[in-house]
């Protein structure tokens, strides 16, 4: 298995700093449930974004592939990034270090 990344960014800015429409909203909830059931089945490894709510706000992904096929469809496969609410690029990575106790803050 490969180790990927993948970037996302609101498509609409006024998302984050005026909040979401109904639909936006449904979509993002569908995207935190797919990268929530994508961890437990051991293919994220790690999922972030920023707390800015501006132009440069961003989240990341960061999960296993057999192949960058395999990632983009992982990525296109996001509700956020099928719909339109986000946009999203693809890197390939490696992870070089984690910590033991892990990041906090999980929520």
């Amino acid at each position: 298995m490969e180790q990927y990344l993948y970037r996302v960014q609101p498509t609409r800015t006024e998302m984050l700093s005026e909040g979401p429409t109904e639909d936006e909203a449904a979509i993002v909830q569908a995207h935190f449930e797919y990268l929530q059931r994508l961890t437990r089945d051991g293919i994220v490894l790690m999922a972030a974004r920023t707390l800015t709510t501006d132009s440069d706000s961003f989240g990341i992904v960061i999960f296993e592939a057999d192949s960058v096929d395999a990632a983009r469809s992982l990525m296109n496969g996001d509700p956020a990034v099928h719909e339109g609410v986000m946009s999203a690029e693809l890197f390939p990575c490696r992870v070089a270090l984690w910590s033991d106790s892990g990041p906090g803050g999980i929520a």
